[in-house]
């Protein structure tokens, strides 16, 4: 069944036919007009009440339409999750950073939720998986201590704005020393004053342009600028030189699990996760910061970047598939080329959402369906989809569904 699906216009979305998803719903819908001063940040799949998808031959709601027919869930499905499609698909084009964040594990969010339900708004955990389409930047997870440590002996204008203990007991640690210390460091450095913090950078900004480009490298000048010109003054801006920096190519993922602190910066991806709002917020953003809640939860482990790639797993020739340690979601790609078979999806026992990313041809449950970039269809659990590339063309699409 083919969806409707919604675009949420956020600020930080890439401007016109620059964003990835603009291109797709222009490609899925030839009467959707582009507008290019306006942003097109996400688009979205699925049935959350903030943005639910309509099956359009039947105009009516996914959500409903799958309480009046429980087969579309599938029992496994039901007995894990209820009359649910427990996940959200998303397609995500950046132009400017996103609010560093961690989401709670699920105890936590529903310890928040029942004692701040005006900020956090379900009682749900928020497993997230990103998959790049086009390269893509991110921070995630708290560099190695090494690093972190480097950092702090060449940036004086960051370390003026902490304590001086706090940073040589940093220094002093081993590389797998105490989180506690470097947990004290990051609340110092959430709680400076914005004058403080707008005073810092500003110095830091000012030193850096002086010096040569080799410098400016190794102490991510570009990156800060770029960030300090979005969110000037923002806490945020000195978050590069404790978290890792990531520049993703197309096709590589991360998976963001419970309390790990992230950021993404720029670029087009597929994104899935628990279907829930719940977030706290770090910095690069004019929403509420809520710090004590932040620190006190978040992972300070220390990630290599190696570590924190997550890879999928090959399932047939056509087929791959990234399998986070959550039962919620669980993403597949499937590439099928012109001089190929026609190709059918593996039968799942869940609900799939799947969009078409790239190529040409048609797509068959019972009825086909022309199959172009943006088209999004809903599969019932158990049913197979056929996928048949235009000649001298390919079909690339992604398929949602619950790890069950």
């Amino acid at each position: 069944m083919e969806l409707q699906c919604t675009v949420q216009n956020y600020d930080w979305g890439k401007l016109g036919s620059d964003s990835m998803v603009a291109k797709l719903l222009s490609s899925a819908d030839s009467k959707v007009s582009i507008d290019a001063s306006k942003p097109y940040a996400e688009l979205w799949m699925g049935t959350h009440p903030n943005g639910p998808a309509l099956i359009i031959d039947r105009n009516v709601l996914l959500g409903d339409y799958i309480k009046d027919n429980l087969d579309a869930i599938g029992p496994v499905v039901k007995s894990k999750f209820g009359v649910s499609v427990p996940f959200l698909l998303k397609i995500l084009s950046i132009r400017k950073a996103l609010s560093i964040q961690a989401h709670p594990k699920k105890e936590h969010a529903e310890e928040l939720h029942k004692s701040f339900p005006d900020m956090y708004k379900d009682p749900n955990h928020k497993p997230e998986l990103a998959i790049a389409l086009t390269p893509f930047e991110a921070l995630c997870g708290f560099r190695p201590l090494s690093e972190i440590k480097i950092f702090l002996t060449k940036l004086p204008e960051l370390t003026e704005i902490l304590s001086a203990d706090s940073v040589s007991a940093l220094l002093a640690q081993e590389d797998q020393g105490d989180q506690n210390i470097l947990k004290q460091v990051f609340h110092l450095l959430m709680t400076a004053s914005k004058d403080a913090l707008a005073s810092s950078l500003s110095k830091f900004l000012t030193r850096l342009e002086k010096e040569d480009a080799s410098v400016q490298l190794s102490l991510l000048y570009q990156l800060v600028q770029r960030l300090h010109s979005d969110f000037p003054g923002d806490v945020g801006c000195w978050a590069p030189y404790f978290m890792n920096y990531l520049e993703l190519r197309p096709g590589q993922a991360i998976f963001l699990k419970p309390n790990l602190p992230h950021a993404y910066i720029s670029g087009d991806c597929v994104e899935c996760m628990a279907c829930s709002d719940n977030v706290v917020r770090a910095g690069l953003t004019p929403k509420h910061i809520d710090v004590p809640t932040l620190v006190g939860m978040l992972d300070y482990g220390s990630y290599t970047k190696d570590e924190l790639l997550f890879n999928p797993k090959l399932e047939d020739e056509n087929c791959c598939i990234w399998r986070p340690p959550v039962p919620d979601f669980a993403v597949a790609k499937i590439k099928v080329n012109g001089d190929d078979e026609p190709y059918n999806t593996i039968i799942r026992p869940s609900p799939s959402l799947i969009i078409v990313t790239s190529g040409s041809g048609e797509i068959c449950d019972t009825e086909p369906i022309p199959a172009r970039p943006g088209v999004v269809v809903f599969l019932k659990a158990s049913r197979q989809l056929t996928l048949t590339p235009a000649p001298g063309s390919h079909l690339e699409a992604y398929q949602a569904i619950c790890n069950v």
